[in-house]
């Protein structure tokens, strides 16, 4: 599957994506219970204004707005279910990180006033209430509840999406943001555990000491950390290589692991995801990332997978800009 022809990021593939996983303009997760989440609601808004549908655009963001704008700053609840509402009111910093960024690209694409505002509101939001500065820089918590305790802090390397920090950085001028790019290539590099040295999809970080937490896995969330180094430009060979090391073992092979667990190394018997395979594709492309031989986009395969891979078609048309 790692050597499926090239496929372009096509208004078709957004086409067939609104139509799997759009009702009036809120975000399916098919894979959740059919809940809707900030992380679903702000990759969808960044992949409207890539395929220039304002009126898409314009849906998605009344319902987030309406919805899921209902905490006292100007943060987003992270999860709602059609039978409950809002039913954690909790933040989640990767879905916030998503919705400013894609409001600051709708404004400069559309010359939409309320989208500055709005963009700028969240971002403000974003930096008053989630950064910590620790004894590895600033770092950006999940949520703003949960994940400080007296012992350390639980973090998500794949939160630090290098194009939008950079993105608000320059919306919302701030130290912090650099202060953020920094720390989360500091930690990247890091956080290498077990024979294949990956990051898990979750670490904790007690003063100096980081290790993995929640199951010890590279997968689900670990996934997007190359992906985002590479969109934001901030890829390195030492910061990619362990990630070539372990999806090129499977180049050629029927099978890709869903995850691996970095200290026994233990892995998934079944396959991954066709959007793990896009990222997969594109990391053992760079350099060359123009070479990658992308999966064809299937929504069959569910919500996150199509994401993936339409994300990382947007970051290489990003990059080509």
């Amino acid at each position: 599957m790692l050597n499926s022809p090239v496929s372009a990021f096509s208004g078709e593939d957004w086409a067939q994506f609104k139509t799997a996983f759009i009702e009036n303009g809120r975000v399916v997760d098919s894979g959740q219970n059919g809940i809707s989440h900030t992380e679903g609601q702000g990759m969808a808004l960044l992949l409207a204004v890539q395929n220039n549908d304002p009126a898409t655009f314009a849906q998605i963001w009344t319902w987030t707005q309406h919805n899921l704008q209902v905490r006292d700053d100007k943060l987003f609840a992270w999860s709602w279910s059609p039978k409950e509402g809002i039913n954690d009111t909790n933040n989640a910093s990767d879905g916030d990180l998503f919705i400013a960024w894609a409001l600051s690209r709708a404004y400069r694409k559309w010359n939409e006033p309320s989208y500055l505002f709005a963009a700028i509101q969240v971002s403000q939001s974003i930096r008053a209430t989630l950064l910590r500065k620790t004894s590895k820089g600033t770092v950006l918590l999940p949520g703003a509840m949960g994940f400080e305790k007296p012992e350390g802090l639980k973090l998500n390397l794949s939160y630090w999406i290098f194009p939008a920090i950079a993105n608000l950085s320059a919306l919302d001028p701030a130290p912090e943001w650099e202060e953020l790019r920094i720390s989360g290539l500091k930690l990247i590099e890091e956080a290498r555990f077990g024979k294949w040295q990956l990051p898990s999809n979750w670490i904790k970080l007690e003063g100096e000491k980081l290790g993995p937490v929640d199951g010890e896995q590279f997968g689900y969330d670990a996934v997007r950390i190359p992906l985002y180094l590479i969109w934001g430009q901030q890829a390195a060979p030492s910061s990619i290589k362990p990630f070539q090391n372990f999806w090129g073992s499977f180049t050629g092979k029927p099978l890709l692991p869903a995850w691996v667990n970095v200290i026994s190394g233990d892995m998934a018997t079944y396959n991954a995801s066709a959007g793990f395979y896009s990222v997969a594709a594109i990391t053992l492309a760079y350099p060359n990332i123009d070479s990658a031989p992308l999966p064809s986009f299937n929504p069959d395969q569910g919500y996150y997978s199509s994401m993936l891979s339409l994300f990382t078609k947007m970051a290489l048309e990003d990059l080509k800009k």
